[in-house]
């Protein structure tokens, strides 16, 4: 990818520092999100139609997660020449063509391969638009541009999981596909009419030196160890949620699909709320607590296996609601700790990798959700989630940020710190 330089007073010129280009940056993100979280929810339903066993269908998930991790930073490297605005249309373009060979797919090996073009793409996309729309605000909305991008993804959870699954039980699972098609052709449109073409443009590339710099910081990779363990925690529970409300509550498609809305719900509050807070309190403290947050939810999933259908429901319910706030609200304060841990060229580099270290925690673990799964101790979903996310908080505790709202909402002002104490 290339490296935006951001000024360090100003907005890059041109821009006027307004949040709108992002939200029409958001319509590729809503286009993803909605394709990447629909179908855990359907994966039941695939391993029927294609007579296979459920951990079996998971590779739909797990191939995903890790062939967009392995690709994201070369794509991206290969693209770094193209203006931004068009390598954001051509990476949609090549995920609406991945949604169209899914809904026709004649088996599950070209649906796989479908879910490759679409991994390759969404990895393409999702750091650039990132990246681009904290260049084109200024330092005190850079929180805001990167909640608004990310709010995409938990809309989709929000709006368009449930309208996939209201889609997909009346016109079969391949129908969705179709549906996200659709917004990906919407997307296509939103970004060339609402993003102009040199956006970012007031940016200089990177060298090479400075692409190796980024691996080589401590800081950064301090980080992405915290991305690593917070996405295998989400990732070793979400794809198995059905399963899960199915064991523990003997919810069927109707009581899964309503508690995936409600915990979609939640996470668009959750990613708001955590830029608004990220601009106000500071990174640091936003991403600490929603961590333990998410942990202690993750271990009252796997207490509350232990109890009867009546009286586990409330308790998973809240652990539910509290899981889909806390796991969103920590990304746009990760973001901004990310921009801050390097110099403003390199910032675009740490985006990229982690979108590639969180798409690889995925993998990892919707692997191990999978291996679980088929053990049929469900427990295990909760405890192994919620072990991660503990992991994390070890691992963020090690990193020192700034502690005002101020520094953290210019995060290309004030460095992050690691190795000494807070």
């Amino acid at each position: 990818m290339s490296e935006l330089k951001m000024p360090t007073a100003a907005v890059i010129p041109g821009t006027g520092g307004s949040l709108l280009p992002p939200a029409f940056l958001a319509l590729g993100t809503f286009a993803i999100g909605t394709e990447g979280f629909m179908i855990a929810p359907l994966l039941p339903v695939m391993a029927e139609d294609f007579g296979m066993g459920l951990s079996a269908v998971a590779l739909l998930v797990v191939v995903f997660t890790l062939v967009l991790a392995l690709s994201s930073p070369v794509a991206t490297v290969l693209t770094g020449r193209l203006r931004r605005r068009d390598t954001l249309v051509i990476a949609m373009a090549l995920f609406t063509a991945g949604n169209l060979v899914a809904a026709f797919s004649p088996g599950f090996w070209t649906l796989m391969a479908a879910r490759v073009l679409m991994a390759v793409a969404a990895g393409l996309y999702a750091p650039n638009a990132n990246a681009l729309a904290g260049a084109i605000v200024g330092p005190e909305k850079r929180g805001r541009a990167l909640a608004i991008v990310s709010g995409g993804m938990t809309l989709a959870i929000a709006l368009g999981l449930p309208l996939g699954a209201v889609v997909g039980h009346a016109f079969g699972w391949r129908a969705t596909f179709l549906a996200v098609a659709a917004m990906g052709l919407v997307a296509i449109a939103g970004i060339t009419a609402g993003v102009r073409r040199d956006a970012g443009a007031g940016g200089t590339v990177a060298g090479l030196g400075e692409r190796l710099g980024v691996v080589r910081q401590p800081a950064v990779l301090r980080l992405l160890a915290v991305t690593l363990f917070w996405s295998v925690g989400a990732y070793t529970a979400y794809p198995f949620i059905a399963p899960y409300l199915g064991a523990v509550l003997g919810f069927g498609a109707g009581g899964v699909g309503a508690t995936v809305s409600m915990w979609g719900a939640f996470a668009a509050v959750g990613v708001i709320t955590g830029g608004a807070l990220n601009d106000r309190f500071g990174s640091d403290r936003v991403a600490l607590g929603s961590l333990l947050l998410l942990g202690a939810a993750f271990l009252a999933l796997a207490a509350a296996t232990a109890l009867p259908p009546v009286a586990a429901l409330y308790p998973v319910l809240a652990a539910v609601a509290v899981w889909g706030f806390t796991v969103w609200s920590f990304f746009p304060a990760q973001m901004a700790r990310l921009i801050a841990a390097g110099t403003p060229a390199q910032a675009s580099v740490a985006l990229a990798l982690n979108t590639s270290t969180m798409y690889f925690g995925f993998s990892v673990g919707s692997a191990i959700g999978a291996g679980v799964v088929g053990t049929g101790t469900v427990w295990g979903i909760g405890a192994i989630a919620g072990a991660a996310e503990l992991a994390a908080v070890v691992l963020h505790r090690r990193t020192v940020l700034a502690p005002t709202g101020e520094a953290a909402a210019a995060p290309h002002i004030q460095p992050c710190l690691v190795g000494s104490a807070r």
